[in-house]
């Protein structure tokens, strides 16, 4: 059985930017020890695809200028470094390898050693070359499978060890099979890189280098090696090769760029944990990826390749210098500086681009990348109307392309507004667990982001998920924040108890006294209508395994917390019975005082008090720190029945007197192992809780699946495809058909990459439009000139608003008379009492006409036509 991730040991061969980044996934995801291994210096050619290293450590060895970043990044791995000849021997000290720049003349070699070793070692060899990219995975001559994303049901009649088997790489390199196809549009695209990744390593052999960019002998040299090596296969031989995609692989091929470097760190970082913990087979076993789309339209000469002797060569001989010229110079907003924010800041100040959104952030990137430093702006501030003042109409108009990467629908609906309304492209994403999507927005290309968003999140009010829950998602949120209250925060702060009784009996009691059954509610409607359920209490029950096994996982994770020793008996359902049923539970007395209120309006009561007391206070009051007079018992933490149990295995130690040689171990949750207890208590408080609601229970594969966080591995996938999409909005000259949306599993794996969607074309008379397109008014008109506008289109006006308050109704003809003459921007400063700030140049009108076409029952039929901006200053 593969070793758990935190007891595997990993080799990363090459440190360039794929190796550095892989480093860096690993490290966060916390294998017992990595060793990083290169033989080479750093080149100022390195930097454009590697966050590491700097001007500073070129000539530097690449590992002894990355070990010490990436050391901080989490102190619990130990890193070891190699700057020698790496012998197949050494591979032994390890449960997986990865290697990132090797002839296959030694990868032959080492993948011989690692599967005939025992136990096998797992083999890992990925290539970033340019805008192309492979991955090869061999585990041994059969892999064992250990977990399934689908549960299935049925009798077990016996139990068979699923293997996958796998080639060795000279054997596969050979006879590749079925090639992972990842976008239906381009067929032939994989079988023709197996080739050119092979062309490639002959050609470096044969002249000590990679071909030059932009030279037309070294990509002819290069296409017949492909050539050859096609005519020599019996099966799968090509009948025609696309010359000009292998001159574009030939030309960019020494490059690593810091995008692709991300994109194939998603795939090659969850295969090593993947490797590590057995659970799912690794990707079987060539994986080949390009993105030819990202290049720009125009043609590049052969000078346009050239390096500048900048820290950009590489994306230069890939992109030519005008890109990275307007990379330089775009003014590109990231919307969110989480996971995914602090990822897209990494690779944006890696290939140049001016951008910025915190102050953290914003600072580390500038340590990336210096040259930032005078480009680079942190807003503090979060992305909605109600910081319009800073977020204003020139604040967008000067954009060049929005980076979403916030973490609720709310906020990107809000920013995807905008984009519509400013005509800016929008780079959308998301990632759930393992799974990651990325949308592309282009203005007038695709469909807008509200056209085809994603699923609302799960995301709920706390007065539901606390004492209203009416699913089992308001109940496994319930217990995701209790986890973290009672064992992630309580291990600083000794002062929440866990107890069965509290939970599931007197908060529901509690809850049913102040609101009982048949209490009134709102509009003369029973208080507990739909979708709320009047909730039962429970009586603890040791018969009753959600029981058993909640107060169990409890028990077990409060004494590793004061890091007492977990004795066998604590899953005997015999003697836990003997301790429960010795429990005397007080009788409950309800609370007078206890009636529930929401949060907000508990403050608001806590704060008008608060300012009466304050004014009664005589000058100069000062509040004195609050002295305990009598001692204060510690109960160890779980109430009256998990008390017991926890008192048993405690021995009877008075916490209280040995307070001072206690030191809190912190359980942070952790999903990956299922003998620590974490989603046993999980499953059992969500469960127990909607036993309390009569909601249907989830097992633990479904409630685990729920509360997966978000990973580092598919973050990096997402923001690499993301900003490989970039380059085309730079470029600014690339139809629909050359942009990207993906869909993502790392887990199985599984990548989809489809064209976007076009707007839907809106047409009447000889008019046409999409949801992109407005009609501009220059100038400041008055209501009778701006109706004269309208008309001369062929439109007949019905009303005219803005921000949905009427400034003209056709049938107001009295007051219409009154207002022919008055400008339009006043009637909305007036009417729609809205303000004008000096920074906005525009208002904005909704335009409601007639179709006189269409008869239907003499009643009128309205068209949506676009919005008309009036641009008055």
């Amino acid at each position: 059985m593969a070793p758990p991730i935190f007891t595997s040991q990993v080799l990363i061969s090459g440190m360039k930017g794929l190796g550095a980044e892989i480093a860096k996934n690993l490290v966060l995801a916390g294998v017992k020890s990595v060793m990083f291994h290169d033989e080479g210096v750093v080149e100022l050619w390195d930097l454009s695809g590697n966050f590491i290293f700097s001007e500073d450590d070129v000539g530097k060895n690449r590992v002894n200028a990355s070990v010490q970043k990436l050391e901080g990044l989490n102190n619990s791995v130990v890193i070891s470094t190699l700057t020698t000849e790496l012998s197949k021997e050494k591979l032994s000290d390890f449960q997986v390898v990865v290697f990132t720049n090797i002839c296959l003349e030694k990868a032959f070699e080492y993948n011989d050693y690692c599967r005939s070793h025992q136990p096998p070692i797992i083999f890992i060899k990925s290539e970033v070359r340019g805008l192309l990219g492979s991955v090869f995975c061999d585990s041994s001559p059969e892999f064992p499978v250990f977990h399934d994303e689908d549960p299935h049901t049925g009798i077990v009649t016996q139990v068979r060890q699923p293997n996958v088997n796998f080639k060795p790489l000279r054997e596969a390199i050979r006879d590749p099979g079925d090639l992972f196809l990842r976008d239906f549009s381009r067929f032939d695209c994989q079988p023709l890189l197996h080739l050119a990744f092979q062309a490639l390593d002959k050609f470096i052999i044969e002249f000590g280098r990679f071909p030059v960019a932009g030279s037309e002998n070294d990509a002819q040299k290069f296409i017949s090696w492909v050539i050859e090596i096609n005519k020599t296969l019996s099966d799968g031989k090509l009948e025609a090769i696309d010359q000009n995609l292998l001159r574009h692989f030939a030309s960019g091929a020494r490059a690593v760029l810091n995008p692709m470097a991300a994109m194939f760190v998603g795939i090659v970082g969850q295969e090593v944990v993947k490797a590590c913990s057995g659970k799912c087979h690794l990707h079987f076993q060539f994986l080949y990826f390009d993105s030819i789309e990202s290049l720009p339209t125009q043609p590049l000469h052969p000078s346009d390749l050239k390096p500048l002797n900048s820290r950009y060569d590489a994306q230069i001989s890939v992109f030519g210098s005008k890109i990275q010229k307007n990379l330089e110079d775009a003014k590109v907003f990231i919307v969110g500086s989480g996971a995914l924010g602090c990822e897209f800041l990494k690779n944006l100040a890696v290939m140049g681009a001016s951008c910025g959104k915190s102050s953290v952030a914003a600072s580390a990137a500038c340590l990336i990348n210096p040259s930032l430093n005078l480009n680079i702006e942190a807003l503090q501030i979060r992305t909605t109307s109600r910081t319009e003042d800073t977020c204003h109409y020139t604040f967008w108009e000067d954009l060049d392309v929005v980076i979403n990467a916030v973490d609720n629908v709310n906020d990107r609906l809000y920013v995807g507004w905008k984009c519509l309304y400013f005509q800016k492209p929008l780079l959308e994403s998301g990632t759930l667990g393992t799974r990651c999507n990325t949308q592309m927005v282009i203005p007038h290309l695709t469909k807008n982001y509200d056209a085809s968003r994603d699923a609302i999140e799960k995301q709920f009010s706390w007065d539901t998920v606390d004492s209203f829950p009416h699913n089992i998602d308001h109940c496994l949120a319930w217990a995701r924040y209790e986890f973290e209250d009672l064992f992630e925060k309580t291990s600083a702060e000794v002062n929440t108890y866990l107890t069965f009784e509290d939970y599931f009996a007197n908060r529901v009691k509690q809850l049913t006294d102040d609101y009982p059954e048949d209490a009134p509610g709102s509009d003369e409607e029973s208080f507990w209508t739909a979708p709320k359920h009047f909730p039962s209490p429970l009586q603890f029950s040791v018969d009753d395994p959600s029981h058993f096994n909640f107060v169990m996982a409890a028990s077990v994770l409060r004494a590793e917390t004061f890091g007492i020793p977990i004795p066998d008996w604590i899953k005997s359902p015999t003697e836990m019975a003997d301790v429960v049923n010795s429990v005397i539970v007080p009788e409950f007395q309800p609370d007078v005082e206890g009636i529930f209120k929401d949060d907000a309006v508990a403050i608001r009561e806590l704060i008008m008090k608060s300012n009466k007391c304050r004014i009664q206070l005589p000058p100069g009051f000062k509040l004195n720190p609050i002295q305990f007079e009598k001692e204060v018992h510690f109960d160890g933490g779980l109430g009256h029945v998990g008390s017991c149990v926890w008192l048993r295995m405690r021995g009877g130690l008075q916490v209280d007197k040995s307070v001072a040689i206690f030191r809190l171990v912190h359980p942070a949750l952790f999903l990956d192992d299922d003998a620590n207890y974490h989603m046993d208590l999980i499953a059992g408080l969500a469960n127990m809780r909607a036993t309390n609601y009569g909601i249907p229970e989830v097992n633990t594969l479904k409630a685990k699946w729920w509360i997966i966080p978000e990973i580092a591995t598919s973050s990096a996938m997402e923001t690499g495809l993301v900003c490989l999409e970039l380059y085309k909005v730079i470029d600014g000259e690339h139809k629909l058909e050359d942009y990207r949306n993906t869909f993502a599993n790392l887990e199985l794996p599984r990548l989809s990459i489809v064209e976007p969607a076009p707007p839907k074309v809106i047409k009447y008379k000889n008019l046409s439009w999409t949801v992109w397109d407005r009609w501009i008014f220059r100038g400041s008109p008055t209501l009778r000139e701006f109706l004269q506008w309208l008309k001369d289109k062929g439109l007949s006006i019905f009303e005219i608003s803005h921000r949905s308050v009427p400034l003209y109704n056709k049938f107001n003809k009295k007051k219409n008379l009154e207002l022919m003459d008055r400008k339009l921007v006043d009637l909305a400063k007036e009417v729609a009492e809205v303000d004008l700030p000096l920074y906005q140049h525009h208002l904005e009108v909704k335009v409601n006409c007639e179709n006189h076409d269409v008869d239907i029952s003499s009643k009128f039929c309205f068209i949506d036509y676009p919005p008309v901006t009036i641009c008055f200053r």
